[in-house]
């Protein structure tokens, strides 16, 4: 069993910043893909950022120069720093895990969002 927290949430004005945290825990041997994904009322979730197999990343074009992505110092853990958010940046935040258990099984785990409003 995995278990993914997130928090960092929140209301934010424009061109301000946000800070995203998610951690997971439970039976991982290891992570392939870790980062976030976004959805807004009635649009369908997209990537916004994430770490393939700890060195590579993937960015939305829409937040590339915006966003950053890391570990934070430890492999289980994820971050996304955003700085001169917009309104279109407002959604649902959504942490996904996709990990091998000890047996290489593929398994996906998501958090449950935490919502990010840019609104002055």
């Amino acid at each position: 069993q995995v278990h993914v927290v997130e928090s960092g949430g929140g209301l934010v004005q424009p061109g301000g910043s946000l800070r995203l945290s998610c951690a997971a825990s439970g039976s991982i041997s290891s992570i392939h893909v870790k980062g976030w994904y976004r959805q807004a009322p009635g649009q369908e979730r997209v990537l916004v950022a994430v770490i393939i197999r700890g060195d590579r990343t993937v960015f939305a074009e829409s937040v590339k120069g915006r966003f950053t992505i890391s570990r934070d110092g430890a492999e289980n853990t994820v971050v996304q720093q955003m700085n001169s958010l917009n309104a279109e940046d407002t959604a649902g935040y959504y942490c996904r895990y996709n990990v091998r258990d000890w047996r290489s099984t593929a398994k996906e785990y998501w958090g449950q969002g935490t919502q990010v409003t840019v609104s002055s």
